[in-house]
């Protein structure tokens, strides 16, 4: 089949095209293959009929994408963020946030709107700004699989959610083959990356028999500020130093330069593996230390994050089927103060300055599932499963007593610490009942239901002092707030059906529609204090805007419809097309609205937060009605496989969402635009080469209400090479190679440098890494 190229004037199109048409191709020589083979002379042989017990899969169908060992291993040198591992599936968003602790969002909803599983945990972030993800307790050089599913994944999967699933796991313990003895294993790697000046490395040992196995994984990562491709700030106090504070020392940061976005991380992991015949008891202790992470689009940094989980799980294969139990502890211990671009003298010199606000949080996640799959026959497999979580939190803000230039002491942020969460649970007891049954050759189905039962509370809180900033507004003061009945208590129903139609070994076919329901996360609910200080502190969002909870808020409940065409050659290897197409309708979402006299106080700066179509805003969360529609794409194909070049491969990736506020006619907050990512990949010896473009296009859909910051259109190319041999590989790379200016659309708003609450100006996007050289060694042993 011919191919043209039309029109080729530059680089891009042309590829493109290429692209296109080699897939087309591929596709029809592939069909007229079989064609021809169907209908050649064929010997008549005997029929044989051969019966064997059915062997279903361990994981349930419908994952969009699966990351294997070699698909991260690529990456890791190039990035100490676990969530930017995702960056090439289709429909995938990143929330900018720290350098280790970005939010993934998945068609178009993100963070705790996602089930997220690590090493099977169900975790949520400890943090009013969630500065401490999921994805952010583990490295990604600890990381050896990835499942992401859609919106309609089975319940089996989780609950308590109303998009997607993604499941991350470390390496699966190591034995000794039989009769080999000692089994002595081990892995030490490191990196360096130009931009920040970015170092770490990482170490993993194993030492194992037959029916034993113990390992070691641990890792360290660090960077400066990273640097946009050219200035991106305008001149004026806000982004200068403030010499007349006493003891400040901001530094004027170059025009290039991003603040807060400097990091410091520590993660290590010892496990123990215990085995015999059809069991294994595996047991897990995990440890991080952030001593320093800065945030652009907070008004806060992280000055300390210590985690540490306790993972017990149990698999065991019986006659009847497969048993699965585990029970996990973590403890986390998180504090936020202005990290070194920000101000840390609150206040000016003729008035009163507060050294620092200090906001600390513990929580604690206790949890346990037990997961069975019952052959039924060879056609039906019934899946229960039951589960508990418990969440304690507390986040208070010890005093910072203000101080007058000569010392005289003055009751600001004192004399007492602010309860912002005191005595918080959010308790979950779940069960599920599901059935996958293979009914012939081409069609599987997957049935199930799911209920949760969501239980919330919070004990009585307090201001600073008992002054009007804390006790004078008409909703939530803190003596309003301690009278009303903080308990709530949700049954969530969640239900999927899926089914999946193989015609032949080229093309498969899948229909699913599902019900979701996720109840609201502890500060969606009981944020209680209408000072716009303390609000400014409340949102996940990194959009610079403040908030405040709403007792009255009902759970979320999504209905999505999702359909996927996956055309490939027999083989998989040649070429290959998915197209997934999905639409949700959500009702009861919680959006925001602008807060009125009745929450926020009746004052002339809130009269003029309504109406407001520049600048940051404050806002209190409530239910309305949302939908959201779009289309994934995942394309390869193979144009050339010689001696002299080896295997020449294009790859292709394209997501679109599109989501609205049905209440308001807004759109909705953080939806990812139009993009791309085109990649040609050569595979030649033991090298690999990869040549991508990234292609995002302009955000022109934006949640009025929020006054979210438009972004422009951007094209990023990106140069990777890898050589690996036996016992080891050598990556090496160009992000932005051609160093151009962008903001990621997903990236916030900037408040990373200067008097963040006060006077940083709005209307500045978060700008992206500029041109990033980067090398990364692994050696095993």
């Amino acid at each position: 089949m011919p191919c043209r190229l039309q029109g080729a004037a530059s680089l891009r199109p042309s590829f493109i095209s290429l692209f296109v048409c080699t897939a087309l191709a591929q596709m029809v020589a592939t069909r007229a293959h079989a064609a021809d083979a169907a209908h050649a002379p064929q010997d008549v042989l005997p029929a044989v009929t051969v019966r064997a017990p059915r062997v279903l899969p361990a994981a349930p169908a419908g994952a969009t994408a699966v990351l294997g060992a070699s698909d991260i291993a690529s990456r890791t040198a190039a990035t100490s963020d676990t969530a930017s591992l995702l960056a090439d599936v289709p429909g995938i968003g990143l929330l900018g946030a720290g350098g280790v602790s970005s939010l993934p969002a998945l068609d178009g909803l993100a963070d705790d709107r996602l089930h997220t599983e690590v090493d099977g945990m169900d975790l949520m972030a400890a943090c009013a700004n969630h500065m401490n993800p999921p994805l952010s307790l583990i490295d990604p050089t600890a990381v050896a699989r990835i499942e992401v599913y859609p919106g309609v994944a089975p319940v089996t999967l989780g609950g308590d959610s109303i998009g997607g699933t993604i499941r991350v796991e470390s390496p699966p313990p190591e034995f000794a083959a039989a009769g080999q003895g000692v089994l002595k294993a081990g892995r030490i790697g490191g990196f360096y990356r130009s931009n920040g000046d970015a170092a770490g490395g990482n170490l993993a040992v194993t030492l194992a028999n037959s029916d034993l196995s113990v390992w070691y994984r641990g890792a360290v990562a660090r960077s400066g500020n990273y640097s946009a491709a050219g200035t991106f700030r305008p001149a004026g106090p806000a982004f200068a130093s403030n010499p007349s504070v006493p003891g400040q020392a901001i530094p004027f940061l170059a025009g290039d330069e991003v603040g807060s976005t400097a990091y410091r991380a520590e993660n290590q992991q010892v496990g123990l593996a215990l085995r015999r015949d059809n069991h294994r008891v595996d047991l897990e202790v995990n440890r991080q230390r952030i001593p320093e992470q800065g945030f652009p689009n907070q008004r806060m940094d992280m000055t300390r994050n210590d985690a540490t989980s306790i993972n017990l799980h149990y698999s065991g294969r019986y006659d009847w089927g497969t048993l699965q139990a585990r029970a996990y502890r973590q403890k986390i211990a998180h504090d936020m103060n202005f990290g070194g671009d920000k101000q840390y003298f609150y206040g000016s010199a003729s008035t009163v300055l507060a050294p620092g606000m200090p906001m600390d949080a513990r929580g604690k996640t206790v949890g346990a599932k037990v997961d069975a799959a019952i052959d039924l026959s060879a056609r039906d497999v019934l899946r229960l499963g039951t589960g508990i979580q418990h969440f304690g939190y507390d986040e208070w803000w010890p005093a910072s007593p203000s101080v007058l230039p000569a010392g005289t002491t003055m009751s600001g942020m004192a004399p007492d610490a602010f309860w912002n969460i005191r005595d918080g649970r959010r308790d979950r007891l779940g069960a599920y009942a599901d059935s996958e049954s293979r009914w012939n050759s081409r069609w599987t189905s997957d049935v199930g239901v799911r209920a949760d039962r969501v239980i919330m509370d919070v004990g009585s809180v307090q201001g600073y002092n008992g002054g009007p900033m804390y006790n004078g507004a008409p909703l939530f003061p803190a003596t309003t707030f301690n009278a009303a009945d903080h308990r709530r208590s949700d049954l969530n129903w969640d239900l999927s059906a899926l089914a999946r139609y193989t015609p032949d070994a080229m093309q498969t076919y899948s229909f699913g529609v599902a019900q979701k329901t996720r109840s609201p996360n502890l500060y969606e609910r009981y944020a209680w204090s209408p000072s716009k200080m303390a609000m400014e502190m409340i949102g996940w969002f990194g959009d610079g805007n403040s908030y405040i909870g709403n007792l009255d808020l009902r759970p979320e409940r999504a209905r999505t419809l999702s359909v996927t065409a996956d055309w490939h050659d027999p083989d998989r290897t040649a070429w290959g097309v998915q197209l997934t197409p999905y639409y949700t309708r959500i009702d009861d979402y919680i959006d925001v609205r602008r807060c009125t006299a009745t929450v926020c106080s009746a004052t002339p700066a809130v009269a003029a937060n309504l109406t407001a179509t520049t600048g940051f805003v404050m806002l209190q969360f409530v239910n309305q009605s949302a939908r959201l529609y779009g289309v994934d794409v995942a394309a390869h194909a193979l144009i050339a496989r010689n001696a002299t070049v080896g295997s020449l491969t294009a790859k292709g990736s394209l997501g679109y969402a599109n989501g609205r506020n049905t209440t308001t006619g807004d759109g909705l907050y953080d939806v990812m635009p139009l993009n791309a990512r085109i990649a040609l990949v050569q595979q030649v010896g033991r090298w690999t080469h990869t040549i991508e473009e990234q292609l995002v296009a302009a955000k022109s859909q934006v949640s009025a209400v929020r006054n979210e910051l438009r972004t422009g259109g951007y094209a990023l190319l990106n140069l990777r090479t890898t050589y690996a041999w036996k016992n080891g590989r050598l990556d090496l790379g160009v992000l932005n190679a051609l160093n151009k200016f962008y903001a990621p659309p997903l990236g916030g708003a900037y408040v990373g440098q200067g008097a963040t609450m006060s006077s940083v100006p709005w209307g500045i996007p978060v700008p992206g890494m500029g041109r990033s050289l980067y090398a990364g060694a692994t050696l095993e042993f």
